[in-house]
């Protein structure tokens, strides 16, 4: 059996198609009842088993998985709203419950893959995995950070493999559900389909109009690397998942412009509240992930700007792939 937690969001359906692509169906797939919505995510997706996430939690806190033989642990479901600032929420959803998964995993030697996020890495320039180069600034940085910490210490006392996948800018199909904390890829799509033009940030921290630089990260690329690691089970480790090569926003704007054949850049005042906790630049150190031994290609945004676009404006009618 193989569990996906966040199983109806934007990773973990991703996830689960690529899981049933390879073969795997004997899947049990964990995520909030509550949110009907997201479960046109997976409506196409084969899976063993469905369960809510506080049920799962009981059966975790009961030892209900004691003696199932579990293949990997998935772990994408979090709050993953970069702008909360509920801290019992936060601590609840992003450490409490990714402690109880760690447990299970060390105590039946199940392989956990979770999701961490370059976010640990705050306003600094340093992008590698590295305690000296992180600063989280924000409530939801921080309860990844503290994971982070926790796993450090279980690996260097166990033998499981366990992985922690620092996620930079990831875009692509099934984040419509985010709202605001979805990709700028979406975002700058649908200001063009609203108004023909695109707004982006005037300059900050030392970068000109729309030049701060993130790197974006292709949702294909993301399940590619999870699946790897399945695969891979003698390595462990926290690892930046990126393309290891930022691009402006500018780029980002210019390929949803090409993609639609119209539109303008607008550039707007960057904002006051967003001053002193937003990052101008990242770009993900992957040096560790290469030496681990994956030498897979990234998709590159232009490409894979268009890739989303194709998928987002036949979604769900192109469903299943």
């Amino acid at each position: 059996m193989i569990v996906v937690t966040g199983s109806n969001g934007f990773i973990g359906s991703n996830l689960i198609k690529g899981l049933n692509k390879i073969g795997h169906k004997d899947i049990i797939a964990v995520d909030d009842h509550n949110n009907p919505e997201l479960k046109e995510n997976i409506i196409h997706c084969e899976i063993q088993d469905y369960l809510d996430i506080d049920e799962f939690l009981l059966l975790l806190q009961k030892n209900k998985f004691d003696g199932t033989k579990l293949k990997t642990i998935f772990h994408q479901g979090a709050c993953s709203n970069t702008m909360e600032w509920n801290a019992e929420y936060l601590y609840k959803n992003n450490f409490l419950y990714s402690k109880e998964l760690l447990n299970l995993s060390i105590k039946s030697d199940t392989p956990l893959i979770y999701a961490s996020s370059a976010s640990v890495y705050g306003s600094g320039n340093i992008f590698e995995e590295s305690i000296e180069n992180e600063n989280p600034i924000n409530l939801y940085a921080y309860s990844k950070f503290k994971f982070d910490q926790l796993v450090r210490q279980a690996l260097a006392e166990n033998t499981t493999q366990i992985v922690g996948l620092r996620y930079f800018n990831v875009y692509g199909p099934q984040e419509q559900h985010k709202g605001s904390m979805a990709s700028v890829a979406y975002h700058l799509h649908n200001q063009l389909k609203d108004n023909n033009f695109i707004k982006l940030f005037k300059g900050s921290d030392g970068y000109s109009d729309g030049e701060q630089r993130r790197d974006f990260i292709y949702i294909d690329d993301i399940v590619k690397v999870n699946l790897w690691f399945m695969e891979n089970k003698e390595i462990s480790g926290i690892f930046n998942l990126g393309t290891g090569k930022s691009r402006t926003f500018n780029d980002v704007a210019q390929a949803v412009i090409n993609w639609n054949r119209k539109g303008k850049i607008e550039y707007i005042d960057f904002p006051e509240k967003l001053k002193g906790s937003y990052q101008s630049y990242t770009e993900a150190n992957i040096s560790k992930l290469r030496k681990a031994g994956y030498n897979e290609d990234f998709i590159d945004v232009s490409v894979g700007v268009n890739l989303y676009l194709d998928t987002l404006e036949n979604w769900p009618k192109n469903d299943p792939s």
